[in-house]
């Protein structure tokens, strides 16, 4: 901590009084002992019949006596005061820099740490009150990056709400205005509102599902199930679609079966989407793989498809909300950018984490999800 001028001219004060106010103290203590040997004549023959000297040398150099060991002690004792006041006054302005730092960060600059270091147990108070302030910052970022994230998906619902809502106003509109030539118009208006009512029905139905499973406190009802039995049923629930686009679809595990703890229903959303996902955007591709293997304590589940590749800077933002590699393409296939971000909290309630990897021949979801005995579930 560098002292200010003021703090050093008051320093210097503070030693140059005491030592005026030892000097005195030193003084009427030597006067009171002389007045006091002086008119009690027995301490001097009695108390002091011990030599009082001791020389040394032909010359009877004094290298001891009582007067001198007298000195040396009030001399020693002087400078403990004298350090004593000293390091006093300076912790009284060690405390006031500190808390002139506190009333600079009470007035709103929160992002301000104490600069200067100390010791003792100043060091340890200056440490907490700046672990105090990166904690409240931290606090008040995530709380600002809720708002925004709140701001953030309010806008993307009210859009994609009113993509289609717009267009159901629009036919339906024409219907009550009789601006149809014919029944096929009518018909054409009503199924285009239908279809756009369905779309909006997704996405709240998403956007429900979406806040409901980014809670912490929603319940897993974990039950113990067969990994090998539940890939091999959502293969075959997707066979046909899957030959209608000219892909295959296999699953396979290690080992077979694959006994493990978690809430199937909740998997089953995460594996629909991802497979969906495959479906609609691995166009191109020849193959989807569903494969799972136990290593250690958890299972990792692979999600893979030999369609195109997604761009490198596309990766990390997959499992944004309403994130889409292609506006239009999502346009196309009706996607509300939600799935991925449900699949990634399901998996983070059950106590894993989902990545995407993707090269020419390749692009797997991977999940690493725990086997279920270390993770405090609620089970059916």
């Amino acid at each position: 901590m560098k002292l200010t001028g003021r703090e050093k001219s008051e320093l210097i004060g503070e030693g140059f009084i005491t030592i005026i106010l030892l000097i005195l103290l030193n003084l009427s203590i030597f006067i009171l002992l002389n007045q006091t040997i002086a008119s009690n004549p027995g301490l001097r023959n009695g108390i002091f019949q011990i030599k009082t000297s001791l020389t040394f040398g032909p010359n009877d150099f004094n290298i001891w006596s009582w007067g001198n060991v007298f000195v040396v002690f009030m001399v020693i004792v002087d400078i403990i005061v004298l350090y004593w006041r000293l390091i006093r006054r300076y912790r009284q302005m060690q405390l006031r820099h500190v808390i002139s730092e506190l009333h600079y960060i009470a007035d709103g600059h929160y992002d301000h740490q104490i600069p200067f270091k100390l010791q003792g147990d100043m060091a340890r108070v200056v440490s907490s009150i700046n672990a105090l302030v990166q904690s409240t910052i931290e606090s008040m970022e995530e709380e600002r990056r809720i708002e925004n994230s709140k701001d953030e998906l309010i806008t993307n619902v009210s859009h994609d709400i009113r993509t289609p809502l717009t267009s159901i106003i629009g036919y339906l509109g024409l219907i009550e205005d009789n601006q149809y030539n014919s029944q096929e118009d009518l018909l054409s208006y009503t199924h285009t509102a239908y279809v756009k009512s369905k779309q909006m029905k997704v996405l709240v139905e998403d956007l429900f599902e979406y806040t409901k499973v980014r809670q912490t406190s929603t319940p897993i009802n974990a039950i113990d199930f067969d990994m090998n039995q539940m890939l091999a049923q959502l293969a075959a629930s997707f066979e046909l679609e899957a030959k209608n686009k000219g892909m295959t679809i296999a699953s396979s595990t290690k080992p077979n079966p694959l006994m493990m703890e978690a809430d199937t229903e909740k998997l089953g959303r995460v594996f629909n989407n991802l497979i969906s996902n495959a479906l609609k955007y691995g166009s191109g591709g020849k193959h989807i793989y569903l494969e799972a293997e136990k290593i250690g304590q958890e299972v990792i589940v692979k999600v893979s498809n030999d369609g195109p590749k997604i761009p490198e800077q596309s990766l990390d933002q997959l499992f944004d909300r309403f994130y889409r590699v292609e506006e239009s393409r999502s346009q196309k296939t009706g996607g509300t950018g939600l799935g991925l971000a449900i699949a990634q909290s399901i998996i983070t309630l059950h106590g894993g984490y989902i990545y995407v990897v993707s090269d020419d021949s390749l692009t797997s979801f991977v999940i690493h999800l725990p086997l279920g005995k270390d993770k405090k579930l609620i089970r059916k």
